[in-house]
């Protein structure tokens, strides 16, 4: 996907047009095909001739090796993306030194870097390169917005304690640095590491991982401001489905997971010379798998700097598990923060939130709100009614203008940056003051810092992954917080001036309701991914592999058992052909074995585009305002037998509009109330995946679409990766029962299916008032013990109906053998 630039236009248009200062280094460095193949590639994609050949324009020659050991090995990283640079390196060997002391970078008196060595530089020899006039970089002449921010960046409390990181960092392999939220950690560090690396001398780029898609992007393009330089170019970011990077990045921004699938091609990160793993308190899974593959790569590379950063004082725990790795603390710039608690415990947090903020607006002093919900539903919802309200307010009491951005992970890009605008200016000289309110999930607790903050509205609630091995159940629930979390909320109203933080619960309930800490998201979480991929990577012995707090053993015991289920896993606990190729894609084991398998079924065509749909958001709008339209609408694409075939008509009938030249597809998908940004980003996630298939060989075809079986095939495929997400409609009615887990469910409100059959598979369970299944698809259950016959042993069945339906279907099939052999 081509990079999004948020850049400052007047920056850009500084920087193209400015020449460029003589130099020694080649600006162009690294941009020759050899390193497109190593750094440039995108690790989600993979186009002709980016295999790790070299190109006949290559600056370097390929040197030719009569050894067939040499050949085979070089063979075997050409076919690598992420072990393409391993090649190059081999090609420039005899041009460097083989000393292995410190070699200064290079000795060109007019060179920004000039005199300095690396992991020897000093803050005072890096301030002096950031202040010259043109950009040691790019060697363009700096904007005057680069210097604007060099000043306010001196403000940050990291800045005091530079050259005490740059001691230790120099003196450590390993470092724990811990600061809060808002001290400079995220934009700061990893610059100062990249000054002092000089990844353009070793060709290493340098890392930081965040738990977030919506973070990577914002600070990436805030580094890119900082440095001046284009995003994409010198800094990037690397998130799933998306890479914003090129052949000339040296400081690269991305998600934890992301990090995690390149260590699966390149088990070293020969790639990089640092990694930063920030935001390590969060503990999300693969924060906590990356940082035991990191702890044991220490070991063997002794070059690679790691540096764990989070925004809690619960460091001493990093601290041991990294062998008693040293520890910088850098305090944040804060505020007293006043603390307000409800007297009763709230029936509605959502009405109590709104009320909340439009008091603030109507009585408080001048500065900016930040209100915490829990999902894109609530957040849209909230900020509908609070500029309602507010407009109200303006015409009837003389309030001032207040502005309502959402923030919450699958906002584009250019919507979040807006969350950094200005306030608005009062309606009148010496009016009411104008504000923000930004209503986000928690990503604002931590991830992201919002200058101007003075009052948080905290309902203490937030949406936690929970998973449930003994019934296969994997849910998105609305949980309280931790009051370290609360105490995190609370902290970023004491940014800039004294703040309040409005809790809308009772002091009592934060003492003796929240917990202390959030649990580790290995702990709660379905491990088929994770096992999938350390087994790739590797690791035989899970029960002995080195987690920061190991996750239930029966957490551990059901994921083998459905990666065994799903042919990816053999019964010692191997990786079979179909489980190697399944870690490659970008996706959950069942749906990337359904997409590898779908040429069996005539509609790998179809199979990509369905998956592709399930990989975002819902795609059909339900305004409150507009519910039978929206429903009239949505039934023009609702196919009888199935919600993943509706999903699919969607899509095809968007794509079809595009090819009759439609000018204005939003226009198109708001009158069908389809969701134009979800319907994009499916394309583009359908776009990378099938650039997976057609590198692992998986045929894309499709049955006819005159046939009679066009869509019973898309769902028999369907079958082949959701045969253990089936339940059985129960002869009472309504009610289904899941296979094996026996847990009674219904079908979900908003399904489309019209027929009732009696097996179906589904995608999602639900569980709120009551337990349903969503998007579900009607099967027949022949197809069960076709195509999954070891899950559908009935031997190894409790008794039921189930068993007792499945049993009539077995007999039937024989029987009908039994006349065709007769």
């Amino acid at each position: 996907m081509p990079c999004l630039d948020n850049s400052n236009p007047s920056s850009s248009s500084s920087l193209s047009q400015s020449k460029k200062r003589p130099s020694a280094l080649d600006p162009d460095f690294g941009t020759d095909s050899n390193n497109n193949s190593a750094d440039g590639l995108p690790p989600m994609k993979r186009n002709k001739g980016e295999s790790g050949e070299r190109s006949e324009k290559s600056k370097t020659p390929k040197v030719e090796s009569d050894s067939d050991t040499a050949s085979a090995k070089k063979s075997k990283l050409a076919k690598n993306p992420y072990l393409a640079h391993l090649e190059d390196d081999e090609n420039n060997s005899n041009n460097e030194s083989n000393s292995k002391g410190k070699q200064p970078l290079y000795t060109t008196e007019d060179s920004g870097f000039a005199g300095m060595v690396r992991h020897q530089t000093t803050a005072e020899q890096v301030s002096r390169v950031e202040h010259e006039e043109y950009n040691a970089f790019t060697n363009r002449a700096h904007t005057q917005q680069y210097f604007r921010i060099l000043e306010t960046r001196k403000g940050l409390p990291v800045h005091k304690q530079r050259q005490e990181f740059l001691d230790m960092y120099h003196s450590t392999q390993i470092l724990v640095f811990v600061g809060e939220t808002g001290s400079g950690k995220t934009t700061q560090i990893p610059q100062y590491i990249l000054y002092d690396e000089m990844p353009q001398l070793n060709r290493k780029m340098i890392a930081c991982t965040q738990p977030r898609r919506v973070a990577a992007m914002s600070v990436a393009q805030r580094v890119a401001d900082e440095l001046d330089v284009k995003l994409g170019e010198e800094v990037g970011y690397s998130i799933r489905f998306e890479n914003c990077t090129g052949p000339k990045t040296l400081l690269k921004y991305m998600t934890d997971g992301q990090l995690l699938r390149e260590s699966m091609n390149d088990p070293d990160l020969s790639r990089y010379s640092c990694i930063m793993i920030d935001e390590a308190h969060e503990r999300t899974l693969a924060t906590d798998i990356l940082m035991a593959l990191l702890k044991g790569l220490a070991l063997r590379r002794s070059d690679l700097k790691i540096i764990i950063m989070s925004a809690t004082l619960d460091a001493q725990k990093f601290q041991r598990y990294f062998h008693n790795a040293p520890l910088l603390a850098v305090p944040g710039r804060t505020h007293p923060v006043e603390i307000f608690y409800t007297p009763e415990p709230e029936k509605d947090y959502v009405e109590a939130a709104v009320r909340t903020v439009l008091q603030i607006h109507a009585t408080e002093a001048e500065g900016d709100i930040l209100l915490f919900l829990t999902g894109e539903d609530e957040i849209e919802d909230a900020c509908r009614r609070i500029n309602l309200e507010t407009d109200e307010m303006i015409r009837e009491s003389d309030a001032g203008p207040m502005t309502v951005y959402p923030l919450y992970g699958t906002l584009p890009p250019h919507q979040q940056q807006k969350i950094f605008d200005k306030a608005p200016d009062p309606f009148k000289k010496g009016g009411r003051p104008g504000r923000k309110c930004i209503v986000s999930t928690n990503i604002a607790e931590t991830s992201l810092t919002i200058d101007g903050i003075v009052y948080v509205v905290d309902p203490g609630f937030s949406k936690q992954k929970i998973y449930n091995p003994r019934i296969r159940v994997e849910s998105l629930l609305v949980t309280p917080i931790s009051r370290a979390s609360a105490k995190q909320r609370a902290g970023r109203a004491g940014r800039t001036r004294p703040g309040k933080c409005f809790r809308l619960y009772t002091e009592k309930a934060f003492k003796q309701d929240l917990i202390e800490q959030t649990y580790p998201e290995v702990l709660r979480s379905n491990l088929s991914n994770t096992i999938l991929e350390l087994k790739k990577l590797g690791v035989e012995d899970l029960v002995h592999f080195d987690f920061m707090d190991p996750p239930p053993p029966e957490t551990m015991m059901r994921a083998l058992e459905e990666l065994n289920y799903l042919a990816c896993l053999d019964d010692d606990g191997n990786l079979t052909q179909l489980g190697n190729m399944a870690s490659d894609f970008p996706l959950d084991p069942s749906l990337a074995v359904m997409l590898i398998t779908s040429p069996e079924f005539y509609c790998s065509n179809e199979i990509l585009s369905i998956v592709s749909l399930l990989s975002v958001p819902q795609l059909f709008m339900r305004p409150a305002s507009s519910r039978k339209r929206a429903d009239d609408a949505k039934a023009q694409f609702t196919h009888a037998d199935s919600d993943h075939l509706t999903l699919l008509n969607a899509y095809h009938a968007f794509k079809g509009e595009e090819l009759k030249g439609t000018t204005d597809m939003r226009k198109w998908c708001h009158e069908f109330f389809l969701s134009y940004r979800h319907l994009t980003s499916a394309d583009n996630v359908r776009t990378q995946l099938k650039s997976y298939m057609e590198s692992h060989g998986v045929e894309l075809i499709s049955t006819p679409w005159g046939d009679k079986n066009y869509y019973t095939n898309i769902r028999r495929a369907l079958v082949g990766g959701f045969f253990m997400q089936v339940a059985h409609r129960q002869a009472t009615g309504k009610i289904y029962r899941t296979i094996k887990d026996n847990q009674a469910v219904i079908i979900h409100p908003s399904t489309g299916v019209g027929t009732d059959f009696d097996w179906v598979v589904y995608n999602e369970f639900v569980l709120t008032s009551k337990q349903y299944i969503r998007t579900v698809t009607g099967i027949k259950p022949e197809w069960l013990l076709d195509i999954a016959p070891n899950y559908y042993d009935l031997s190894a069945f409790e008794e039921g109906e189930a068993k007792m339906a499945l049993k009539r279907v077995a007999d039937k099939i024989k029987r009908r053998e039994a006349v065709r052999s007769g």
